[in-house]
């Protein structure tokens, strides 16, 4: 599975964690940045990262910045990106069961390493359900 990565300043330490994470268990990791505490901003990170899922060029995304709304906000807003921003496992594992969340937010100010393995964890393992919810998600695209 491939995933990209991205961030701003406010996130750029957990996803430096995140990133390692992923590769020790065999993802195939894409960091489009930011690589460094100097500020920038986090709408091209979340725009570059929602692209590339909602095209097929990375099956998932992950975005950090401070608070994760941000970049939540900014990826919901291209065609076929389905971003939540999660502060705890079960959100995680409802967005994927019922939403098929296709990009993970995260606070890194939020949120410590330790819970956002957990999300992280628990949002890659977890599958979509289908059924009724996939009539809701194509309803989402479809309204767009």
């Amino acid at each position: 599975m491939k995933i990209i990565l991205g961030s701003d300043h406010g996130g750029y330490e957990l996803k430096e964690k995140i990133s390692l994470y992923l590769k020790d268990r065999n993802y195939e990791v894409e960091d489009i940045g930011t690589h460094g505490h100097e500020s920038v901003d986090y709408p091209y990170y979340a725009v570059q990262v929602a692209r590339a899922v909602a095209e097929g060029k990375a099956d998932r995304g992950i975005l950090v910045c401070g608070s994760g709304i941000g970049m939540c906000i900014t990826a919901n807003r291209i065609p076929g990106a389905r971003a939540v921003n999660a502060s705890e496992p079960y959100e995680a594992k409802m967005s994927r069961r019922h939403n098929d969340s296709n990009i993970l937010c995260l606070g890194g100010r939020f949120i410590g390493q330790d819970l956002a393995m957990e999300i992280l964890e628990t949002w890659l393992a977890e599958s979509f359900e289908g059924g009724r919810h996939k009539r809701r998600v194509d309803l989402i695209d479809s309204l767009v």
